[in-house]
């Protein structure tokens, strides 16, 4: 195995151009457990801890350009209030030591279905910046997933950067796992409100072969909002609404039976966590719109 190690993101480039089987490392996080149970072997590893952009932010009006490599840390530190979904995952991943290294990046490149900042991403409606020699390109998070651990990506493109719209609405993040820490998701949903579009965005991981959105499940909720005249009146939405929701999620699922949980459990589990996500998110939506009435 042959090691790479880019002083810039150009170098970066020209060698996944020379080398496209080059397998990229930075966190090292999923790459390094796939190597020491000699699952993967590849011929080239390359190590951009040398790329510094990879590890900065960038704030704009409407959106944050996350570079692929910020750690977790640095998500739950300082764009808590911008990315509140991402954040919240963000907590769940690993141990302390891990969440200082690992980023989005490695997640997307692994494109794992267990991945903990996917769902939170499948709601925000982020974009994945990649680039080659050849140029770059925004591929929107609902084509990065293509199959099991396989993504859009092509042989000589890397992950540069994600943007993610900033939160115009509460987000939440719930995940179950065997235990409280240093565990893989038996199932994880994440969901955004967008009041600004009158919209839900849901995400779900490690409940199909790829994380999903439980589209079905958002449009009837969309409509049920709508219907009921819910954003503007604020009103409680009520359980038989509720109910529908979780189901729906609970149908979109696709899952297998393995050793961390069987696929009856999962359905189950992801209908729990949509019930209880909305009704955060809802509590959330209606204290702080009663909050900037009474400020009027």
């Amino acid at each position: 195995m042959d090691f790479l190690r880019p002083a810039d993101w150009e170098e970066a480039l020209a060698a996944k151009a020379e080398h496209p089987t080059a397998v990229p490392i930075a966190g090292g996080t999923d790459v390094m457990v796939e190597i020491n149970f000699d699952h993967r072997r590849p011929g080239y590893l390359m190590d951009l801890n040398r790329v510094g952009d990879l590890f900065e932010w960038e704030v704009g009006e409407d959106s944050v350009r996350l570079g692929a490599s910020v750690p977790y840390t640095r998500i739950m530190e300082n764009l808590r209030a911008e990315l509140p979904g991402l954040a919240l995952a963000s907590h769940t991943v690993a141990s302390p030591q891990i969440r200082n290294r690992g980023g989005v990046g490695g997640n997307l490149g692994t494109a794992s279905p267990a991945g903990d900042a996917h769902p939170a991403l499948l709601a925000a409606g982020a974009e994945v910046e990649v680039e080659s020699v050849r140029g770059k390109r925004l591929i929107p998070i609902d084509a990065f997933y293509t199959g099991v651990k396989r993504n859009a990506l092509e042989p000589d493109e890397l992950i540069r950067a994600v943007h993610v719209k900033k939160a115009d609405g509460p987000q939440q993040f719930s995940k179950v796992g065997t235990r409280n820490a240093m565990v893989i998701a038996v199932c994880a949903f994440g969901l955004a409100l967008h009041p600004g579009s009158r919209t839900v965005r849901t995400g779900i991981g490690s409940a199909a072969p790829t994380p999903i959105r439980a589209t079905a499940a958002e449009e009837f909720l969309n409509a049920a909002l709508d219907e009921g005249g819910f954003w503007d009146n604020g009103e409680t939405i009520t359980p038989v609404v509720a109910q529908r929701f979780a189901d729906l999620c609970s149908a979109a699922c696709r899952p297998i039976d393995d050793v961390r949980g069987t696929a009856g459990y999962r359905r189950h589990a992801v209908g729990v966590m949509a019930r209880r996500t909305l009704t955060w998110t809802w509590e959330s939506y209606r204290g702080a719109r009663h909050t900037s009435e009474g400020a009027a």
